[in-house]
């Protein structure tokens, strides 16, 4: 935490703390959805499924607004303030709103809450962050060693969650209004200096225009990074949605299984929050591109022997490397959009071009992966995936513009970042 100065270390735990009780109150509470909708709604396995799709859609459909509104608003932090009162509102929500609508009108009690979620949380979380990337750059701040603080809260509420929504679901909804309350109050604390000594490199003087927007869509590094996006991080995490069905058939006992695959899954969190710590320095040293490219052989490789593999050790070693994945791919990210799209456009190219992009994934791609893993099994699926990791991370290394870093260390702002009209 090097570039953490005395001036804005008050700051640096304000916006931290921010996102440690954000994600806080996902994992407690929205985190549980699936078990929520099948136990307390009584639905179908099909019908969670629809919420699930919808949800989706709706999120695809937001993201892009949420971050031209970012970027039309600067610094202010209206859009958060929208966010985190909408999830102050989730235990009247789901009592008395989600649940009875579920029941009595499925299908509209599905839209209302797919409205509600991609506010709060689908669509919000990528507010939240986007903002948080633009506020640590502003700060001189590495994103990274904020965003790690969201995985610890992340890892904290997962401890006891479950427990608590053994006990009564409207606890954990309870626990999520209370903590946003408290959200409220660490947000309005925040202080925003728009005119630091970064605000010429952060902020640009014109706000963006829809034009801007279309502008965007049409500049070929824009479909580049899109392609990456669905070559890679499509395959990410399109396979781990379901390898903790796969990871079981590695143990005699599936209750073992199930044990090990939670206990694992408290390692990821850790490892996670410790990688946030060292990652923006190496993504420093290496370059963005380099970051994303290394994250493609990464997952095509852990894909790969995932489905070669025959030894549960072997299987458990390699579940915790999605956590290394989501680190190194987030802050490879957001640096790549800040090195080579204009500064007009930042929160609409990372909610439109990656966000919005890793949900078209999850509509598109989850069905055919379903089919795959019951016609020719898990194994074959994920070898299959992990190639298609490593042909477009292969692509991109033509397909992505070069970054520049210094060796040093230190990140360079190019001189020239491609105009959006370009």
């Amino acid at each position: 935490m090097k570039n953490i100065t005395a001036a804005n270390k008050k700051e640096y735990f304000k916006i931290s703390t921010f996102i440690f009780l954000y994600f806080f109150t996902w994992s407690a509470s929205i985190g549980l959805l699936a078990i929520w909708l099948g136990q307390k709604t009584n639905l179908s396995g099909s019908v969670i499924g629809t919420v699930f799709a919808v949800n989706g859609i709706f999120s695809v459909i937001l993201k892009p607004i949420y971050g031209y509104i970012l970027d039309k608003i600067g610094m202010s932090k209206y859009l958060l303030y929208f966010v985190v009162g909408m999830s102050a509102l989730m235990a009247p929500f789901f009592i008395y709103v989600y649940q009875p609508l579920l029941i009595s009108h499925t299908m509209l009690g599905i839209i209302v809450g797919a409205i509600y979620l991609s506010f709060a949380w689908y669509a919000g979380v990528a507010a939240c962050e986007s903002y948080t990337d633009r506020y640590s750059r502003l700060n001189g701040m590495e994103f990274g060693q904020i965003r790690m603080w969201g995985s610890l809260g992340w890892a904290v509420a997962s401890s006891f969650s479950g427990l608590l929504f053994n006990l009564s679901p409207a606890w954990n909804f309870m626990l999520g209004s209370v903590t946003s309350v408290v959200m409220l109050i660490v947000l309005l604390s925040l202080k925003v200096n728009a005119h630091s000594a970064n605000a010429d490199e952060v902020l640009s003087k014109q706000k963006i225009v829809f034009s801007d927007v279309v502008e965007l869509m049409r500049s070929r590094k824009f479909w580049a990074f899109c392609l990456y996006v669905a070559g890679v991080a499509w395959m990410m995490f399109i396979a781990e949605q379901q390898f903790s069905r796969y990871f079981v058939t590695f143990f005699d006992d599936v209750q073992q299984g199930n044990a090990v695959f939670g206990y694992l899954g408290t390692v990821q969190s850790g490892m996670e929050f410790l990688m946030y710590m060292v990652i923006p320095l190496f993504v420093n040293y290496v370059g963005a591109k380099k970051g994303l490219l290394i994250v493609g052989l990464v997952v095509g490789a852990r894909l790969i022997i995932s489905g070669v593999c025959d030894s549960h050790l072997l299987i458990s070693v390699l579940k915790p490397l999605y956590g290394l994945e989501i680190c190194l791919l987030l802050v490879s990210v957001f640096k790549y959009i800040a090195e080579h799209f204009d500064k007009r456009v930042n929160a609409t190219m990372y909610l439109l071009g990656y966000q919005a992009m890793l949900y078209v994934g999850n509509v598109v791609i989850s069905s055919p992966a379903g089919y795959l893993y019951d016609r020719i099994g898990f194994e074959q699926t994920y070898i299959l995936m992990g190639a298609i990791a490593l042909t477009f991370t292969l692509i991109s290394a033509f397909t992505l513009s070069a970054c520049q870093s210094k060796r040093d260390g230190s990140y360079v702002e190019p001189e020239h970042a491609e105009p959006v009209k370009n």
